[in-house]
């Protein structure tokens, strides 16, 4: 790399790193109270034990040497020692990813986890789906060759994350919130966000990082696209407001900014796959749609019973696919409408459903032998009371009468 490059990749895994608190403070500003700290914990838990175990064996396990592989050897280069400064760049970009994949995962489970199931869960599912998953979407895997499987000139389109950080957390947050159950009082209107300028925050910290997230890769690509990916950043995401307040004006009678704010992150979740590969115009419709369907699709939890307390599902999963299956409709030059065919849309579909089968089963799996052993819920009295200072011994807001 050159030095205009790698000042880039730093600056970009930087931006993207910084999005990791962003999720602290936007997750926390929807919560009550009493579990801002407990919801916060959550993120920056995932920031400290995922940094440590992709520096360990994390990125070995992202890129395989046959296509079929499941993962690569975790024991390489433990702990990169023999890694050159061109690889340790791209170590630290790959593990920012890592990072708010599982951070995402913990919206789900608000209000009534353990801090430390968490970060148990945390630690296996990242190494048994989230390093595996990067492998196969990015490190040469089975989605990256799938095109070439079936003798094709183009493959699977998921250029930051639709599938692998997307609909992977999402399926892993459908699984955990299944696992452990309904919160205490659950039904619609119940639990109201406590801070609704926190989470105003937290989505323009994510807006800002995301520019990294998206426009980041291109340090390997030579900024070929950098302005095309920029533009769809800021299009779809902008797009991704206007449509969840229509719906929430039409359904509600009133636009709210809390709406405003998950509009916003429906149009990035969206965008991040197919940032590259949509003209502007597709970019704006897209995000659009993601913002309109999203704000519907928040509203299954109550129509199906599961407690998803904010909404990993219905925009991270749901958005994911959106921008997943969308390429096979309007990629430039291989979509159905825009020049191709059928295939590609084949293509998306295979990837979306093998990474959220996956995901969710594994999730699954792990959420319940935690939840049978460790226990991964507080005592109903003790979510009544507050997690905050039961689990940390802390209050988010202290106010001084004197």
């Amino acid at each position: 790399m050159d030095t205009g490059e790698l000042t880039w990749a730093i600056t970009a895994s930087a931006l993207v790193l910084l999005m990791t608190p962003g999720v602290a403070f936007f997750y926390g500003g929807l919560v009550k109270a009493k579990s801002v700290v407990s919801m916060m914990m959550m993120s920056f838990g995932a920031l400290g034990l995922i940094s440590v175990l992709w520096i360990l064996y994390g990125y070995n396990m992202s890129a395989v040497a046959l296509p079929w592989d499941f993962s690569g050897n975790p024991f390489s280069d433990f702990a990169l020692g023999n890694a050159d400064n061109t690889t340790l760049v791209g170590a630290l970009f790959g593990a920012t990813f890592a990072i708010i994949t599982v951070a995402l995962v913990s919206g789900a489970i608000a209000d009534r986890a353990k801090f430390g199931s968490w970060l148990v869960f945390a630690g296996l599912w990242s190494t048994l789906v989230y390093f595996p998953v990067a492998a196969w979407v990015w490190g040469g895997g089975w989605i990256l060759n799938l095109g070439n499987a079936l003798g094709l000139d183009y493959t699977v389109i998921d250029y930051a994350g639709g599938t692998a950080v997307h609909i992977n957390a999402g399926a892993a947050a459908l699984a955990l919130a299944i696992v452990l159950g309904k919160r205490v009082g659950f039904r619609k209107g119940a639990h109201k966000p406590h801070n609704v300028p926190l989470v105003l925050l937290g989505a323009a910290i994510l807006w800002f990082g995301w520019f990294g997230f998206n426009v980041g890769a291109e340090f390997l690509n030579g900024m070929a696209n950098a302005g095309l990916i920029g533009i769809n950043t800021l299009g779809a995401t902008a797009a991704g407001i206007i449509g969840w307040l229509l719906v929430e004006k039409v359904k509600d009678g009133k636009a709210t900014s809390v709406g405003a704010s998950s509009g916003a992150v429906a149009g990035l979740v969206a965008i991040t796959p197919s940032c590259a590969n949509l003209t502007p115009g597709w970019g704006l419709l897209l995000g659009l749609l993601a913002g309109a369907v999203c704000a519907l699709a928040v509203e299954l939890k109550f129509k199906l019973g599961f407690d998803d307390s904010l909404d990993v599902v219905g925009i991270h999963m749901i958005g994911g696919l959106i921008g997943t299956v969308y390429l096979g409709f309007f990629a430039t030059g291989t979509g159905l409408f825009v020049g191709g065919d059928a295939m590609q849309l084949v293509l998306q579909v295979t990837a979306a459903l093998g990474v959220l089968v996956y995901s969710f089963v594994v999730a699954l799996a792990i959420g319940w032998a935690i939840n049978r052993t460790i226990g991964f819920r507080v005592r109903n009295e003790d979510e009544l009371a507050g997690i905050d200072t039961v689990v940390h011994g802390e209050e988010g807001y202290v106010l001084e009468t004197v």
